[in-house]
Parts: C-alpha cells; structure tokens; sequence
C-alpha cells in the first residue's frame, strides 16, 4: 500500500522549544497512521534550491494525502504548533513529497 512521505528542510531557531513541539504533536501524528521516518541535524549545506537556511531535515510519513490533510487540521496540532513550533523554527522548507511502498 503505497504512503505519502514528504521531505522536509527546518531552520530550527531553538533546539528545546522544538523538541517540546515534537513530543507534543507526536502522539496525534502517530494517531492516524502516520511516523516520522528519518530526522538529522544538518551543520552544513552544500547545495540548495531556496534561500532559506536549513538546519534540520526529516521525513514525515502519513497513510494518504487525506490523513496529512487531517493531521494538519487538526485543532489540538494547531495548538501545539502555535504554542512550541511558530517560536522554535525560522523557516519550514518542503523539499519534496512522493508516494512510497513498504
């Protein structure tokens, strides 16, 4: 069954509120089937497409484009992403998204 999986590029300003945003929204991600797969601490940039500085990068892992969509509309995620994730990351670049089979 194939998943959407996006790979994403952070700037991740403050390393504790980020980590609290991560274990915050984590239990609602896991909730409707979806994981993170990979997530690295990046300390140099060799080439990007944007002019945003990247610092973290991760891929993030759903069961359909609908799930995200859920996910991301969630009210408790909004929350928490107002609360920890707006004051802890600078800027959020979506590299690429794609389906992927298990």
């Amino acid at each position: 069954m194939a998943k959407l999986e996006v790979l994403v590029g952070l700037y991740v300003k403050n390393d504790a509120l980020y980590l609290e945003y991560r274990k915050a929204m984590t239990p609602i991600l896991l909730g409707i089937g979806g994981d993170f797969g990979y997530d690295f601490v990046v300390g140099k940039v060799l080439k990007k497409e944007t002019s945003n500085d990247i610092n973290r990068v991760f891929t993030i892992r759903f069961p359909s484009k609908e799930a995200m969509d859920t996910f991301f509309s969630n009210e408790e995620y909004l929350e928490i992403k107002e609360k920890y994730y707006k004051p802890a990351v600078e800027h959020t670049t979506i590299i690429r998204s794609y389906e992927i089979t298990e």
